[in-house]
Formats: structure tokens, C-alpha cells, sequence
């Protein structure tokens, strides 16, 4: 990747809890391009992660902040405006969770109080951060959003419940106010749908080491790792994009377009 593609860039990531953490790589990347940016996490997150470790390599700051109170939305670009020095070139959205999937619950018996906080951190919260960063014109022009997503959006992935229609919400959101942000300020916003990645969150769910073998073995590239991930996500936040936007963009390896592969059928051919 060429060097310093994010040369006096400002910003903010979410999510990173630990070094699994798609955020987590995102940010060392966004470091080595030379953006200057702060990290963000709910503070019961911060708990279970080592945040603190990467914010000392990244030379910067963590301000909590839970994504789902508009209050603290409004403390976190206050207080990260007032860090980084201006207003913002780019923001990654990288969180996401359902007590459901946590607890065992199936499609068929979700408790609707989880149900809504799935959506709301998941999902909701992304409308949340671009609603507040519009009011409070915080975005520099030709800025680029991101939101991470999955497949389950689109497809049924019955050990994917509640997340999938989060992941659906996420994806309509950042097509809606994507359209909203180009006009108002040309602001890009899109999704990256990213193969099964081997991150706390994603290990969590059950069945998911049988899932990212197939996953593997259905991709022609190969499951995307999170570093990989990480890197496509400095693309987006350069310069190099800034006519992207609106856009669900699959970084999987091809999963998404191949129907069947060679290795798959080979198990099946003589059932």
C-alpha cells in the first residue's frame, strides 16, 4: 500500500476491544497512512478489552462513549474536535451486538426488548452518529463514513437471528443518509460486508468455526482476514474513493458471487 494515504486526516474509529478486532487493525493502519484520530468504545467494552494499549501505540486518546445516547455522541465530536484540531475526514462504525445471539435464543423466541437493543447499537446507533455530525456540521467535505455489515443482510443464516436484520437496517441506513450527506456536503457513506472473521464478536456465534470453514472453502480467494479488511477500509477513507458512496461493497474473497465451488461439490458427489 502506497505510504501516508491519510496524510493529515482526522477521525474517529469505534469498536476496537482487542487486537482480533477489525477496528483494532484499522486503527494501527490509519496510524502507519499518518491520520490523526480517536478511539472510541461503550465504556463497558473498554472493560473487557486493552484498548488503553492501542491508543498508546496510535499516539492518541479514548473518549467513551455509548453510541446508542445522542448526548454522548455530542461529548465524543466535542471533545475529539477539540483534541484532533478540526473537523472530521472519516468515521468507522464497527459495532455491533445481540443479547439474543448471546443467549441462545432462536429466531422463533426472540425477547423483543433485545431485539431493539441489537438494533439500536447495531444499527440505529449508525444513523445516530451521522444525524449528530450533520447537526453539528462536523464533517469536512468529500469525508467518507463506513459501517461494517455481513452477508446475513441479504441472505437467511439461521445462526445470525436478530444480527441479520440489524445488519439489513445498516446497510438501508448508510444508503439513505448516504444520499442525504453527497448532497449536503459530499460526504460518502457505505458498508463493507466482510467474509466470517475470526473477532470476539464473531467467534461468538454459534456454530461459527463449522461456518467459516465452509465460508473458505466456498470463496476462491479465500475468507478476507481482518487485517486485509483493515486495509480496504484505509482505502475507502482516502482519497483514492471519493466517488464511492451509497454502496454495500463485499470484501469476501468472492463468497458472495460463487454458487457452488469445486472443493464442495466433491464432498456431495457420492451421497
Amino acid at each position: 500500500m502506497p505510504e501516508n494515504l491519510l496524510k493529515g486526516k482526522l477521525g474517529i474509529i469505534t469498536g476496537a476491544l482487542d487486537e482480533n478486532s477489525i477496528a483494532w487493525k484499522a486503527a494501527l493502519k490509519a496510524h502507519e497512512q499518518g491520520a490523526k484520530f480517536v478511539l472510541t468504545n461503550a465504556p463497558i467494552a473498554m472493560r473487557m478489552g486493552a484498548i488503553k494499549e492501542l491508543a498508546e501505540h496510535c499516539n492518541t486518546i479514548i473518549i467513551p462513549a455509548d453510541a446508542t445516547s445522542l448526548e454522548d455522541i455530542e461529548k465524543l465530536y466535542t471533545e475529539s474536535k477539540e483534541y484532533l484540531g478540526g473537523n472530521f475526514d472519516f468515521l468507522l462504525h464497527s459495532i455491533g451486538m445481540s443479547p439474543n445471539i448471546r443467549k441462545g435464543r432462536s429466531y422463533g423466541d426472540m425477547n423483543y426488548d433485545w431485539m431493539n437493543k441489537s438494533h439500536d447499537v447495531s444499527a440505529i446507533s449508525f444513523h445516530k452518529m451521522m444525524q449528530i455530525a450533520e447537526k453539528m456540521d462536523i464533517m469536512n467535505e468529500w469525508g467518507s463514513i463506513l459501517a461494517l455489515s455481513y452477508i446475513a443482510a441479504q441472505r437467511v443464516y439461521p445462526f445470525y437471528t436478530d444480527m441479520a436484520d440489524a445488519k439489513a437496517l445498516l446497510e438501508s441506513i448508510a444508503r439513505g443518509y448516504g444520499y442525504r450527506y453527497g448532497k449536503l456536503k459530499k460526504v460518502r457513506v457505505n458498508t463493507i460486508s466482510q467474509s466470517p472473521t475470526k473477532t470476539t464478536a464473531g467467534t461468538g456465534i454459534g456454530g461459527f468455526d463449522a461456518f467459516f470453514n465452509f465460508a473458505e472453502s466456498m470463496s476462491p480467494l479465500g475468507n478476507a482476514s481482518a487485517e486485509a479488511c483493515a486495509d480496504y477500509i484505509i482505502t475507502m477513507f482516502s482519497d483514492l474513493t471519493r466517488y464511492v458512496t451509497m454502496q454495500n461493497l463485499f470484501h469476501d474473497g468472492g463468497y458472495s458471487t460463487t454458487g457452488i465451488s469445486e472443493e464442495l461439490m466433491e464432498q456431495f458427489r457420492d451421497l
